[in-house]
């Protein structure tokens, strides 16, 4: 799968979950624009490793501040799974 196509289901995936419509960008945080708290983090996550079929780390979250770095870590899981 290439991470163009990673970018589309992430972005059906997010749409439940924008609750303010906020424009999905590569630089767009989930904390500060999209205002996701730790439990939004945790569904999110969940939806995310339901579709891929991964696992993202504890480590791994911590790290993802922003849209595009979640697609690019979730592209490189599902390529290595």
């Amino acid at each position: 799968m290439t991470e163009a196509e990673v970018d589309t289901r992430i972005r059906a995936l997010i749409e439940p979950f924008n609750k303010k419509g906020v424009e999905i960008k590569d630089s767009t945080t989930f904390q500060n624009d999209l205002e996701f708290d730790s439990l939004t983090v945790m569904d999110f996550v969940a939806e995310i490793e339901d579709e891929f079929d991964i696992i993202i780390s504890m480590n791994q979250q911590a790290e993802i501040e922003n849209y595009g770095q979640l697609v690019s870590a979730v592209h490189k899981l599902q390529a290595n799974s």
